[in-house]
């Protein structure tokens, strides 16, 4: 398990300044050494009490957003010749959010061997978890079919950028412990255990990139291994207020999810997840309220090379959690234009937010805007 007490970057220097004035303020009020009262202490029985400052942060509601797949390759490339605004106009929206997350389905890695019986391979620079970071994003997610795509020398080439980036990568490791840790966050005074792991990878991929004992790997769905992620999400349940697990899991172009992934998401959630999301299907899929917990089966494209048709139809998704619960959910869509997304306005939003929603209906799910 990975804690992070530093990120999100744009509320913790406020907390460490807090923080600091209380030091500073408590031992201007400490007594000296040899037991008098310090300079500027009022002696004991003089004076009025004043209540002691809490060295804990009062519990507060977060935002954390979401979006779907990203990759550099092909008209992407270039992109990463500027890395703080590669992902513009996109960062102002995942920045808003006390906390970001995406797909990111590509090794980071210049090495490697691309994996046999394999149509697509995709791979980028360092530079492109500087493109995350300047965008806004915290973690990502490499649990998906490309996350090994270099073989395992990519992956810990992957893994090594990411221990030297700001954004934390989950869903992989150099063993199966790693692989199915998540990483914690704290933010407003609760903390929030993310994971990552894929419900989709080819069969003759499944043992070689399935993470193992001592064996850097993947955390997947696959068989007994579902067990394996039901366990590190219901121990992490009984530590942390906040559990989001995001999920590769789909069928390519189709909108809606596979008959088994509702059946998944409720054992996530019975095992103890707050929100449980995902993408693979590189179109969009409905997101709602599954009872008390969100669930959203597909986020589509994101940094991605399509352009055209319901493949460049994506969006961002802003959930406020507290302590266990989701108490807000935005869906703002958006249309993949030069590789990223830019957002709708006016009625075209509304439009597309409506075809969002209609989705829920078109595939019969029981997904409601609020927790019931």
């Amino acid at each position: 398990m990975h804690l992070e007490h530093q990120r999100p970057h744009r509320h913790r220097a406020l907390a460490a300044g807090a923080a600091a004035l209380v030091l500073v303020i408590t031992a201007a009020c400490s007594s000296a050494d040899d037991g008098s009262p310090g300079e500027g202490a009022v002696a004991p029985g003089e004076g009025t009490a004043a209540p002691q400052a809490s060295s804990e942060a009062t519990p507060e509601p977060f935002t954390l957003a979401f979006g779907g797949d990203v990759m550099f390759e092909g008209m992407l490339r270039p992109r990463l010749e500027d890395p703080a605004t590669a992902l513009d106009p996109i960062s102002a929206r995942l920045s808003a959010a006390d906390l970001a997350m995406v797909n990111l389905e590509t090794a980071i890695t210049e090495g490697g061997t691309p994996a046999p019986d394999k149509d697509f391979v995709f791979r980028a620079p360092a530079s492109a978890l500087e493109a995350l970071d300047a965008a806004g994003v915290d973690v990502a997610t490499l649990a998906n079919n490309h996350g090994m795509d270099f073989g395992r020398d990519g992956l810990l080439d992957t893994l090594d950028h990411g221990d030297a980036s700001p954004v934390a990568l989950v869903g992989a490791g150099r063993d199966v412990d790693e692989a199915y840790a998540p990483h914690v966050f704290e933010v407003n005074g609760q903390t929030v255990a993310m994971f990552g792991a894929t419900d989709v990878l080819d069969d003759h991929l499944i043992p070689e990139w399935t993470a193992g004992e001592g064996r850097p790997g993947l955390a997947t769905t696959k068989f007994e291994m579902k067990d394996r992620l039901l366990e590190a999400v219901a121990d992490a349940a009984a530590e942390h207020d906040n559990v989001v697990v995001y999920l590769h899991w789909g069928l390519e172009g189709a909108h809606c999810p596979l008959p088994h992934a509702p059946a998944l998401a409720d054992e996530l959630i019975a095992a103890g997840a707050t929100t449980v999301v995902g993408g693979h299907a590189h179109v969009l899929s409905p997101g709602g309220f599954q009872g008390e917990a969100y669930v959203h089966y597909g986020l589509s494209n994101f940094v991605f090379y399509n352009f055209n048709g319901p493949t460049a139809e994506t969006g961002v998704l802003t959930l406020t959690l507290d302590q266990g619960g989701v108490l807000d959910s935005e869906w703002t869509p958006a249309r993949i234009q030069g590789g990223v997304p830019v957002p709708y306005e006016g009625e075209d939003a509304e439009e597309a937010h409506q075809t969002w929603v209609d989705m829920r209906a078109d595939c019969g799910l029981a997904l409601g805007d609020s927790p019931v």
